[in-house]
């Protein structure tokens, strides 16, 4: 069955909703974490969305993540290892069977997280 998307107005709750899951997963990693970074729709000012937060961990080693995958599981985060991007971990937070959180992350040279940076940027300078 394909997953139904509803879209909402921005608001301003999602810049808070990132503050807040950044530093869960702060919490969770210590000093594996480089960077977290607000990407895709929800972290465009004014731009109407779906109402997932888009985080972008950089990280020092990216194998060192999967060390966490227990700790992931149990703080209720859905681990999905690479999910056809190598040397990308993912991970998915739902509330309620409503997914409310992807965490792309990526080591912190990586092309890739390059590019989920440059989307929202991009929007944010073309209105």
């Amino acid at each position: 069955m394909p997953s139904i998307y509803t879209f909402t107005e921005y608001s301003p709750d999602w810049p808070r909703e990132f503050q807040r899951e950044a530093a869960r997963l702060r919490a969770l990693w210590g000093d594996e974490v480089f960077a977290i970074h607000h990407v895709g729709s929800t972290s465009v000012p004014g731009l109407a969305a779906k109402p997932i937060i888009d985080l972008l961990p950089l990280v020092h080693n990216i194998e060192r993540i999967d060390a966490f995958n227990d700790a992931m599981t149990a703080a209720g985060y859905k681990v999905w290892g690479e999910y056809g991007l190598p040397g990308r971990r993912y991970f998915t937070r739902d509330a309620d069977g409503v997914r409310t959180h992807n965490i792309h992350t990526y080591a912190q040279n990586s092309p890739e997280a390059l590019r989920h940076m440059a989307f929202p940027a991009y929007l944010r300078t073309h209105p």
